[in-house]
């Protein structure tokens, strides 16, 4: 899609969805850095979602997490989400922070701890029911950090057995994304540690289950693209997690490390279809603000995505096929080279003002006075956190 009427009808109808625990407090195994201003619950979260689908016109689905996120009224939840312009997304289950968690979760040893896990899954099912979410993304801590401490297989198998009931319980409209990392905090053994692991569980599953990229799961080196390309070869990619990182799971801001690798990753996406609604790719940012100001960061990240997008929009799809199928190595190179060195920003500039929003989505922000708002206003209560 190298035509430029083309690419902007596309760039406006994108959807980048932004994750509600990347509006409040986060931090490393050393120290969480409050900051004013931040979100004390859910609906403060989604005041800030806004501020980011306001300034940038392509933000308007939060991903909750439970029970990060847990209301006693979701609907009340849902009601406040469309007042503020946005709706609600991706149900994230949480089976990492609970006390009987510390051998796994749905692969403990121990068939209570392993109850209780799927339950939690089946409750965030429940939620999806009442809010219209139709995803659950699952991502497992569960691991061994020693040779000996259990049975790999059979911990599979408590997997398996796990995400077969969960499945079970999907509605007709709803699927499971399931995630991988290839460690932390389990060190020997991961339960789900790369795509083939999810990719084999979610063949088992059905066509309900999905694979979930997070672009800071993987080994140094690893080939990203060449795993995108194969799972939406296959059919099986539900969504990415968009996020960058230096040395591991580092969750810094999307494409802030290497942008030519988001390029590479969404020019896989463009080139085998998976921007068509039809594929049902989820394009999620999964990061945490531990220094830098959330919401700013947050739009930085989205418009890192749109310019990636609009980039690998760009490649001319004609004259790299030439090259390829000719052999020219250096010529093909060239071709992406070329889309990569274009400065997207007047274009998404314009993109902008036609949708009716300020071009600079940072500046317009600035200039709305909400950080200075939200630090008069949210004084006193809890600041929402995940409290690493």
């Amino acid at each position: 899609m190298s035509d430029r009427t083309a690419v902007k009808a596309f760039l406006k109808s994108q959807v980048i969805e932004t994750p509600s625990w990347g509006y409040g407090n986060s931090g490393t195994r050393f120290k969480v850095f409050a900051q004013a201003g931040v979100p004390r619950d859910p609906y403060e979260k989604l005041d800030d979602a806004a501020q980011v689908h306001a300034a940038t016109g392509v933000a308007p689905v939060v991903s909750l997490h439970i029970p990060w996120d847990r209301v006693d009224d979701y609907g009340s939840l849902v009601r406040h989400a469309k007042e503020r312009g946005v709706r609600l997304g991706a149900i994230n289950a949480n089976v990492f922070q609970d006390d009987a968690y510390k051998l796994g979760s749905v692969t403990h040893p121990d068939p209570a701890v392993r109850r209780q896990a799927t339950d939690h899954l089946l409750q965030c099912v429940d939620v999806m029911d009442v809010t219209g979410s139709h995803d659950l993304k699952l991502w497992f801590a569960d691991g061994t950090n020693y040779p000996g401490q259990d049975d790999i297989v059979a911990r599979q198998d408590r997997l398996a057995e796990a995400l077969s009931e969960v499945y079970g319980r999907l509605g007709d409209d709803q699927r499971i994304l399931l995630e991988y990392k290839l460690f932390e905090p389990a060190f020997y053994t991961t339960d789900v540690p790369d795509w083939g692991t999810s990719y084999a569980h979610c063949l088992e599953l059905g066509e309900k289950a999905q694979v979930v990229v997070d672009t800071g799961h993987h080994a140094p080196g690893t080939n990203i693209e060449f795993i995108v390309a194969f799972l939406l070869r296959q059919g099986k990619l539900g969504g990415f997690d968009f996020n960058s990182r230096f040395y591991a799971d580092d969750d810094l801001m999307a494409g802030a490390a290497d942008p030519f690798q988001l390029f590479r990753i969404l020019h896989q996406v463009a080139v085998n279809g998976g921007f068509s609604p039809s594929t049902g790719v989820a394009f999620l940012l999964d990061q945490c603000h531990n220094i830098e100001a959330k919401i700013p960061a947050v739009i930085r990240s989205v418009m890192n995505v749109q310019e990636a997008t609009a980039k690998a929009l760009l490649v001319d799809s004609e004259a790299l096929g030439a090259a390829q199928r000719s052999g020219d190595v250096l010529g093909a190179n060239a071709v992406l080279m070329d889309a990569y060195n274009t400065d997207v920003r007047p274009l998404l500039a314009e993109v902008r003002q036609e949708q009716g929003i300020d071009p600079d989505p940072l500046a317009a922000y600035r200039a709305s006075g909400w950080a200075e708002r939200i630090v008069a206003e949210r004084v006193g209560g809890e600041q929402a956190g995940w409290g690493a």
